[in-house]
């Protein structure tokens, strides 16, 4: 009982220290950007205002405490995590704050989960296994969270990819009928919001930019900035292009549909085509083994059976 109640004391003294190490940190980060704002005074008057019809932060004091004290105080890691928080679909002005609260919970909580089973099971909590297994839980809890944000924001490039074609193939319709290609982009988030729903939702948002003022080639560079979609990437480009060259969008559009049903065919034939490769590891690790001992099989029965008996009375 008294080794469970020197378990609970470091616990205590532990998670005491990492609160005054947040709390001075904060203290000392929140001095140093006062610092920095009161040098960066004079030059705050030639700096255009922040638009007052986007959400750029978050009015709670919590989340401003957390945000303050920890290393997305930085405008540079805090614009670098809220890309990839974006890229993965995050969009509020709170993600940020919210993955750097689940990282730490996870890599602080894990370990104490961890150590409070050992000690409800009664077992020992010092040995080489324990400490290897809490540093492990503590580095699963700090990595989880990014290798997460990555998987999605993979998953999302890759459905984005599969649906633009189909979308883009619904452009071309519309504009041949004779629609603009502000309406076009209004007609393919009405239509493929059920099938395509994010691809939907990207053209929808660049007609909403458009219809507020801002221009094609503006609205179309934000929507390649927020999918990072290499064949996104390509299409603005080439839209951008024949607008400001007068050349007709809808006939180069059907060009490079075309051009990019051919590209995914010959992805999917180059992984149809990687398959025999594939298959090489696991008939080498598995099967090829189980014929070897098939064949073998008889031969190693006749030995056991035969010439090892004659050798052991010739001895």
């Amino acid at each position: 009982m008294a080794n469970h109640f020197d378990v609970i004391v470091e616990i205590l003294i532990f998670c005491a220290t990492i609160a005054i190490v947040l709390v001075v940190g904060g203290e000392f980060e929140r001095n140093v950007e006062l610092r920095r704002r009161l040098g960066e005074q004079a030059d705050s008057r030639l700096r255009p205002a922040a638009s007052l019809l986007r959400r750029r932060g978050t009015d709670n004091n919590f989340l401003q405490w957390v945000q303050a004290s920890s290393s997305i105080s930085e405008p540079v890691e805090r614009r670098k995590l809220q890309r990839e928080l974006f890229l993965a679909g995050f969009e509020s002005p709170s993600a940020p704050i919210w993955y750097v609260i689940i990282r730490f919970v996870l890599a602080i909580g894990l370990p104490i989960a961890f150590l409070l089973l050992r000690i409800v099971q009664s077992q020992a909590i010092t040995s080489m296994g324990v400490i290897f297994g809490t540093l492990v839980l503590c580095g699963v809890g700090f990595l989880a969270p990014s290798a997460v944000i990555s998987r999605v924001a993979q998953a999302r490039r890759v459905e984005l990819e599969i649906q633009f074609p189909d979308c883009l193939d619904l452009i071309i319709i519309c504009m041949e009928a004779g629609m603009s290609l502000e309406a076009a982009f209004i007609r393919v988030s009405d239509e493929a919001g059920e099938s395509h729903p994010r691809t939907a939702r990207e053209f929808g948002r660049l007609a909403e930019e458009m219809r507020a003022g801002r221009s094609l080639a503006e609205g179309l560079r934000g929507m390649a900035d927020r999918c990072d979609v290499a064949g996104i990437r390509s299409f603005v480009s080439l839209v951008i292009q024949s607008d400001a060259l007068g050349a007709s969008i809808a006939q180069t559009l059907r060009t490079y549909s075309d051009e990019m049903r051919q590209t995914r065919f010959l992805r999917a034939e180059e992984r149809a085509m990687r398959i025999p490769v594939l298959m090489t590891i696991p008939l080498v690790a598995c099967i090829l083994p189980v014929i070897i001992c098939a064949l073998l099989l008889p031969a190693i029965i006749d030995v056991m059976r035969y010439l090892i008996p004659v050798l052991s009375h010739q001895h």
